[in-house]
């Protein structure tokens, strides 16, 4: 088992490879170095843009000029990229953390990035979500949405450790 994690503050699991990298660009090499792959779970995304060029040195400021606008790029996708994979895992998992459309966006997630699960789950602030210990998701898979109850995180991740061994064996 191989965890590929960008930085951090927790400790390595104990019992599981870890690849530390800092940038996108590493992180999608390292999980694509990682196939063929029974499972790939997909848990936190990096960001979809980054600065286009950084600077060697520190910008200064100069009196009487303005800063050269900031030009972004986009991110390797490595969900999209593992989904649709020459050597594609037999189980694909991903993540949906949405504010409004829960369903739907995670549906034409799904669908988008070539995954066979979705853990998609209402983030707005008023839910608590984010830095909670609770959550209440909907599993969405190609034949449908399941909505699970309101659960502890841990209870989360169990249930979608059984279902992600259910659909690898074929269920």
């Amino acid at each position: 088992m191989t965890l590929v994690s960008g930085p951090v503050t927790i400790a390595d699991p104990k019992g599981v490879t870890t690849v530390h990298v800092e940038r996108a660009e590493e992180k999608r090499d390292a999980v694509i170095s990682r196939l063929p792959a029974d499972i790939a779970i997909m848990v936190a995304a990096v960001a979809d843009w980054r600065v286009a060029a950084s600077a060697d040195q520190k910008i200064k400021k100069r009196p009487g000029e303005t800063p050269a606008p900031l030009q972004l790029t986009e991110n390797p996708d490595i969900l999209k990229t593992v989904g649709h994979h020459e050597h594609r895992p037999k189980v694909v998992v991903g993540f949906a953390a949405e504010t409004e459309n829960v369903e739907d966006n995670g549906r034409a997630k799904l669908e988008r990035k070539g995954a066979d699960l979705i853990v998609a789950n209402d983030v707005s602030p008023e839910t608590g979500i984010m830095g909670g210990t609770r959550n209440s998701v909907k599993l969405i898979t190609r034949t449908g949405v399941e909505q699970w109850p309101d659960l502890s995180k841990d209870e989360v991740a169990d249930r979608l450790a059984r279902r992600i061994a259910e659909t690898l064996n074929g269920g």
